[in-house]
């Protein structure tokens, strides 16, 4: 799993028009599932993004929590964190799960936030083509991965 956690002042999904999610400060997560994936991976990709220390403290240091801090989260899929331009200029997105297996992965990615997590949590659609609207707060930006092998 591929997350892009990004610090928000604010940030909405919106789907034809329509608000699907929106949180005020917090994270916007923007989640990729690999071929490799399992129940174990996100778990650990989940837990981690909600323990992630990068928002300032009383000294202004980062090191508090959205866990911490009270904020929400908005997660929204999306598959092309695994495109591969290594080779010409056309991404491959051969390392992405195939997508009954992302959106059941997706869906349990956002089950796990939604169970574990004290805050808001929103969405978009899985395979749906979103609009995100962010106000980045920072700007701070941190991608969140672990190695994707079928032996992991």
């Amino acid at each position: 799993m591929r997350l892009v956690v990004q610090r928000v002042s604010s940030a909405t999904v919106k789907i034809n028009g329509e608000i699907s999610g929106r949180i005020g400060p917090g994270l916007l997560v923007l989640a990729a599932v690999h071929q490799h994936d399992d129940m174990k991976t996100l778990k650990w990709a989940a837990d981690k993004m909600m323990k992630l220390r990068i928002f300032e403290d009383e000294d202004g240091k980062m090191n508090r929590s959205v866990t911490d801090t009270g904020g929400g989260i908005l997660i929204v899929s999306q598959f092309t964190l695994y495109g591969d331009v290594r080779k010409g200029t056309r991404p491959s997105f051969i390392e992405s799960a195939p997508p009954d297996k992302a959106e059941t992965l997706y869906d349990a990615f956002v089950d796990y936030t939604r169970s574990t997590f004290k805050g808001p949590v929103g969405t978009g659609r899985f395979a749906a083509m979103m609009e995100v609207e962010l106000v980045n707060d920072g700007p701070v930006t941190i991608i969140i991965e672990k190695e994707n092998s079928p032996e992991s």
